[in-house]
């Protein structure tokens, strides 16, 4: 398994769990403590911890030191890596509805020239 895939396997595992979705979409409003990021799950600051280390694992998120403070930030690199990968995919299903489109346009078309025959 190349670098790249095993990266794309812990990212998307790690956003895999909608709480851990939830701090990343705090986080993408800028950094945050771990109180902060606690406050709004009804989960013990363990749990917490355990899912900010999954983050942390797979790069998606980073911590600093700020006095006392030890505030997380987003780290974009694995999410630019995880959106390339699917941005494939999005192209791959715009083919498809495109062709999709024409073959019901074609369908309209033939019932309604259906419908004007007496």
């Amino acid at each position: 398994m190349s670098l790249t895939a095993a990266r794309l396997d812990t990212t998307f595992a790690a956003l895999a769990d909608p709480t851990r979705r939830a701090i990343i979409a705090r986080l993408a409003q800028g950094p945050a403590s771990v109180g902060e990021l606690a406050q709004p799950f009804a989960m013990s600051q363990p749990a917490i911890s355990r899912h900010l280390k999954v983050l942390e694992t797979a790069g998606l998120i980073s911590g600093g030191k700020e006095a006392q403070r030890r505030p997380r930030k987003l780290e974009a690199q694995p999410l630019a890596e995880a959106f390339s990968f699917l941005e494939a995919y999005r192209a791959f299903w715009e083919v498809r509805f495109t062709e999709f489109d024409k073959v019901l346009e074609d369908l309209k078309a033939q019932q309604t020239k259906e419908g004007d025959a007496p």
